[in-house]
């Protein structure tokens, strides 16, 4: 028999090598069916009906790979034609990406797998302590020489070492008004002379310790406000010149916003940024009439790790200032002794100290029945005490309720995230492939 002419239906299934007129060679690319045509000398046809099949060894290779890195679940791989289906359930979604992935080594995988139900998300308690200590004290000490009419002046005449008091009037004559009259005051009518000897001290002590707590989800974010808005004029160009001011606000108070992450290793992964911040009068502007504050804002922004109940210190500071002015007359105030009533002395000194721990806490809900968390009133709001809300009866009046039970497992798709429109991660649910028709015979 002399072969003339050979063809295959199917090309992606097999392949027919001629390697002399007598003999052919076929080679099988993926799995299938299909049909081989030999033309011999004379002009009659031989018709082949071929399967293609995948070699065992090699699905053998991946099923024993995929109970070993599918330990205990019940996950099955199957080979139909090019399609490879993977059934079973698995433990969690990871593990049935990992399946996925490993059925993609034989072909095109169809994912029939299901998941079981995740348990209930961890939950992580943030617990933010402001710490905020501000001293100041102050020190004026100096005297200043003044006269009200010696020389045959008009007015007062003063050393000027500091804001004088002022004194209008002779006493005998008319009343003697002091401005400033915490101070040490001499004076001699005879002479119109006077000194003001001031010797103050000041001391303040500013203390602010702010609390916010915030409860997050594993892996979402969280904020938290408590403060208000104040409005801030803003100019906005306007038609032949003419500025329009429109209003925009602006938050300040303690605001905290942070993201839980729980990790492998059981510790948690913090990225947090907690805010104190105050309307501060004394750095304000005025706009066209309009007071605007400044905002005197703490903030912190980091990303820290530590277990559950762990504290740490994410910032502190501490600042200390000493200001210290000396005003006198030049040449007479160089006097030993004397000089010293031609001087004045001016000392501020301040401490500010500024703490920021963060501690973070896996909680769960309080059990039903038990008593919740409450602010304690310092009175009684109306007397017999508040009326409770209104709300649906529970269990105890309403009888036990039919409820669905829980699915055990779930299909991967209500898991995995849904794929954006220019494409996901998510691998489609495929059907499986129709075998090609068979070349007819010839008749």
């Amino acid at each position: 028999m002399i072969i003339q002419r050979v063809s295959v239906a199917e090309e992606k299934i097999a392949e027919a090598v001629v390697v002399n007129p007598k003999e052919v060679l076929v080679n099988g690319k993926t799995p299938g069916e299909t049909s081989l045509i030999l033309w011999q000398q004379g002009g009659n046809r031989i018709l082949f009906d071929l399967h293609v099949r995948a070699n065992p060894a090699r699905l053998d290779a991946v099923r024993a790979q995929l109970k070993q890195e599918l330990s205990g679940q019940e996950v099955s791989i199957t080979l139909e034609g090019d399609s490879v289906f993977l059934r079973g359930t698995a433990k969690d979604l990871v593990s049935a990406e990992r399946a996925l992935a490993i059925a993609e080594t034989l072909g095109k995988p169809v994912n029939l797998l299901h998941v079981k139900v995740p348990p209930v998300e961890e939950q992580v308690l943030l617990k933010v302590r402001f710490a905020n200590v501000d001293r100041a004290a102050s020190l004026d000490l100096g005297a200043n020489i003044l006269s009200t009419g010696a020389l045959n002046t008009q007015g007062q005449i003063t050393t000027g070492a500091f804001s004088p008091a002022r004194a209008v009037g002779v006493v005998g004559e008319s009343p003697l008004n002091l401005t400033d009259a915490l101070n040490v005051f001499l004076f001699r009518p005879d002479l119109n002379l006077g000194a003001t000897i001031r010797a103050l001290q000041s001391k303040r002590l500013l203390e602010v310790l702010a609390e916010p707590n915030l409860l997050a989800i594993n892996g979402k974010p969280a904020s938290f406000l408590a403060g208000g808005e104040f409005p801030v004029p803003i100019v906005q160009a306007g038609i032949g010149g003419a500025g329009a001011i429109s209003i925009q606000w602006r938050e300040f108070g303690v605001r905290l916003n942070f993201v839980p992450t729980v990790t492998p290793r059981g510790t948690i992964r913090l990225q947090a940024m907690p805010e104190v911040s105050s309307l501060d009068y004394a750095n304000a502007l005025v706009i066209s009439g309009f007071t605007v504050p400044a905002i005197s804002t703490r903030r912190v922004q980091t990303e820290i790790e530590l277990e559950s109940g762990q504290s740490f210190a994410i910032a502190g500071l501490l600042d200390n200032r000493v200001i210290d002015n000396l005003s006198k007359i030049p040449g007479i105030g160089d006097i030993p002794l004397l000089g010293k009533l031609f001087q004045s002395r001016s000392r501020t000194k301040s401490d500010t100290e500024l703490l920021v721990v963060v501690t973070p806490e896996v909680v769960r809900p309080i059990p039903a029945g038990q008593p919740v968390p409450g602010v304690k009133m310092p009175q009684e709001f109306l007397k017999g005490g508040a009326p409770s809300a209104p709300r649906t009866p529970g269990l105890e009046v309403t009888g036990p309720v039919p409820v669905k039970p829980t699915l055990e497992t779930l299909p991967v798709e209500q898991l995995q995230p849904k794929a954006a429109p220019t494409g996901g991660t998510a691998a489609p649910v495929q059907a499986p492939a129709t075998p090609q028709p068979a070349a007819p015979r010839p008749q």
